[in-house]
């Protein structure tokens, strides 16, 4: 399981969700890009990878840039208020819920994580070595573009939109 942008051990919010075999690899909003990644290197090294969920993915590419620049704007001005409001902003539009920062994040990791783009091309590549690719995306989501990424990932993936539900797929 590959955790979110400066989170720790949130893989109990996607219990529900997880695929438990250990040919099942998981990421979760940031953690999905470093878990694609994944996937791939070991395909090259012919290893055997099953499933890849993806729970919220990174999805920045419909995004201006203006929105980018404020983001890292933001985290350089203060990282721990950065932090602070976007870890609130992941749990609305319901109460929050402790997590576990993981405080090794970065500007860098930040950057990456906001000008990610996805593609159908690598996304297949996945698919023609018989992976299949699951994503979660929660209705409330106040973090990503939940239409772009659904409109997106419906290409090559299956899509489970929990219509009531946030950034950790929590609903009410």
């Amino acid at each position: 399981f590959y955790s979110g942008f400066s989170i720790k051990n949130e893989h109990h919010f996607f219990d529900a969700y997880i695929n438990p075999s250990e040919y099942t690899v998981c990421g979760f909003s940031y953690g999905a890009i470093k878990a694609f990644r994944y996937v791939k290197e070991q395909l090259a090294l012919r290893k055997r990878v099953d499933t890849l969920q993806l729970f919220s993915p990174a999805f920045f590419s419909t995004k201006d840039e203006k929105f980018k620049k404020l983001q890292l704007l933001g985290y350089r001005k203060s990282r721990n208020i950065y932090l602070n409001e976007f870890i609130k902003s992941c749990f609305l539009p319901y109460k929050e819920k402790k997590v576990e920062h993981n405080n090794r994040d970065s500007i860098e990791e930040l950057e990456e994580l906001l000008y990610y783009e996805w593609t159908v091309e690598e996304l297949q590549y996945l698919i023609n070595n018989g992976v299949k690719i699951e994503v979660y995306l929660g209705g409330e989501d106040k973090i990503i573009d939940i239409g772009g990424a659904r409109e997106f990932f419906l290409q090559v993936a299956t899509v489970t939109y929990i219509k009531e539900a946030n950034h950790f797929l929590l609903t009410n």
